[in-house]
């Protein structure tokens, strides 16, 4: 009861449950791409993450039992991508727990023990509607909850060398979606910082982050194509990039974070922009 309750005081005023030193360890060491950042945004990342367990509830689904070490692994991975970030409001923030505002929508987080089969429909041109399944790793909801497959969290250490992260890839569909309004879907243009780029507008912020995300995703695009029908390089990233520009962009994020290196060879075009967006004083650097 204690542990709801503090859910609704001010963040300042909660007193969350630490992390125990050996379990923070255990999952810095299980993903390589926690254990390489540096000391100051380890210790940031572990403050945001005592805040996200508390925040968040967390839901065992088809039998399968959550461990304090599966949530952790959850929340460190789905903070990563705020450590740096500007507030919801384009401001530069200097409490980081107001970066957690970004996954204000949502409290539950499902985790099935694998992928999950959803059925789908959609109404082609003619009007006709065309029912099919699609096998899920993830989902998440605008103003709604999130879910997760175990299997692909749990394999996050390997995965990351392929550029793989569902977790990442999921909330950062909750970061594109954050101020859709009612029955909008989120395109792959998330809300930019203020001065994005160097940008004096908003506007301008905006159109230069689709004129770049565009040319990028062509070229992708183009390239899953050569292979597909040609037999040409088979793409580095999984081709699920190439549905539409949010898919992009989150499989393209799911990179930038567990592979940086890799990434920036890929995708020259959209380090800078990345940067400029997910860690503002790097890309003034």
């Amino acid at each position: 009861m204690i542990h709801w309750l503090q859910r609704w005081l001010p963040r300042s005023l909660r007193r969350p449950q630490p992390i125990p030193d050996a379990l923070w360890r255990q999952t810095l060491l299980e993903h390589p791409f926690l254990a390489a950042l540096d000391t100051d945004a380890q210790q940031r990342l572990r403050l945001l993450c005592t805040h996200f367990l508390m925040e968040k509830e967390f839901h065992g689904a088809n039998g399968l039992a959550l461990t304090d070490a599966m949530a952790l692994a959850i929340a460190a991975q789905a903070c990563l991508p705020l450590l740096h970030m500007h507030g919801v409001s384009g401001e530069p923030v200097r409490d980081p727990l107001r970066l957690l505002d970004w996954y204000g929508d949502f409290v539950g987080i499902v985790v099935q023990p694998g992928a999950v089969v959803a059925r789908r429909k959609t109404t082609d041109g003619a009007g006709v509607v065309h029912h099919y399944d699609e096998v899920l790793a993830g989902e998440a909801m605008d103003r709604g909850p999130l879910m997760l497959s175990w299997e692909d969290v749990a394999n996050a250490g390997e995965r990351a060398q392929h550029g793989h992260n569902v977790v990442i890839h999921e909330f950062v569909h909750k970061l594109d979606m954050h101020g859709m309004r009612l029955g909008d879907v989120p395109d792959g243009a998330p809300p930019l910082p203020s001065g994005f780029m160097g940008t004096n507008s908003g506007a301008a912020a905006r159109d230069l982050w689709r004129r770049t995300m565009q040319t990028s995703y062509d070229r992708f695009c183009e390239a899953v194509a050569m292979a597909e029908r040609f037999g040409g390089d088979v793409p580095w990233l999984d081709d699920y990039a190439a549905n539409d520009a949010a898919e992009f962009f989150a499989v393209t994020c799911e990179a930038y974070f567990v592979n940086r290196a890799r990434f920036e060879i890929e995708f020259p075009e959209l380090m800078p922009l990345y940067d400029g967006f997910f860690d503002p004083e790097r890309a003034r650097r």
